[in-house]
């Protein structure tokens, strides 16, 4: 089986002395069409690796910009079946690593295991099911791996020692740590806090370390990346979306500020992953 891109890219990040970038976008907000070329915005920016969401309508881990995101998606007719076919139109062009971001019902109604083979074949490159944790995620773990697709897992500051080591049993291409209680975009990170946290989960992860959640500025992009691995941004870019919706430039506004997120890692240091 090939090497999965998910390591690729963190390979290749570690060799240039830089943290990745990993943006975030709801698929089908304002419609398919408009996400497929953001996602390539968001290529020509310099992300190093895109969080795909997949709409829902109960997403309670999200904050109000992605809600609504989620929510005219829907109202466009957005499905997974829909979702993997935009992704396997971004294949035939660009090689950076996806990672489905959404919630377990969907994938459920779909079949699990038609699921897991139809996201590889798509180009699919890791799974972040927000509402499955570990001792629940053997039925998408199973198939999920045999079809070379990375399970990642959120941990969270009140997440002890066990809940680590459950994680790290079933947990691929990086572990996404976030910020802070509460829901996407609620409230600003303190950077302080958060570095001392991830310092100490490196002491029980194997895996590259991605800090999201409150993460809105080039500044705090800059100060994530000194002590993370990845760095997620996703109500911010979902706000530019929303706001400019209507713009003709919106593709080169989302550019330029992935640009200026880029920029930010590349000014922090060596990546650590």
């Amino acid at each position: 089986m090939p090497q999965n891109r998910i390591k690729k890219c963190f390979d290749g990040l570690r060799k240039r002395g830089e943290v990745a970038l990993v943006p975030f976008i709801t698929a089908g907000d304002p419609d398919l069409d408009t996400t497929r070329g953001l996602l390539d915005a968001l290529c020509r920016g310099g992300a190093d690796m895109i969080e795909v969401g997949v709409p829902f309508s109960d997403p309670t881990a999200d904050g109000p910009a992605i809600q609504r995101s989620s929510a005219r998606a829907l109202d466009k007719g957005v499905s997974l079946p829909k979702i993997l076919e935009m992704i396997s139109s971004l294949r035939r062009k660009s090689d950076v690593p996806i990672v489905l971001f959404g919630y377990y019902n969907p994938i459920f109604h779909y079949g699990v295991e038609r699921f897991a083979n139809d996201a590889r074949d798509a180009g699919v490159d890791g799974l972040l099911v927000v509402d499955l944790p570990p001792e629940e995620a053997r039925e998408l773990y199973d198939p999920a791996h045999d079809a070379g697709l990375e399970m990642i897992f959120l941990l969270a500051p009140t997440s002890d020692v066990s809940r680590v080591r459950a994680v790290m049993k079933l947990a691929g291409g990086f572990v996404y740590f976030v910020s802070m209680t509460g829901v996407t975009g609620s409230k600003k990170i303190e950077t302080a806090v958060v570095e001392k946290l991830v310092s100490g989960l490196r002491e029980n992860c194997r895996l590259p370390i991605g800090v999201g959640f409150g993460i809105t500025t080039p500044e705090e992009v800059t100060q994530v990346a000194k002590f993370a691995d990845a760095v997620v941004v996703g109500s911010a870019i979902v706000r530019l979306i929303e706001e400019n919706s209507n713009a003709a430039d919106l593709e080169e506004r989302l550019e330029a500020f992935v640009r200026e997120l880029k920029n930010a890692t590349r000014s922090a240091g060596p990546a650590r992953a």
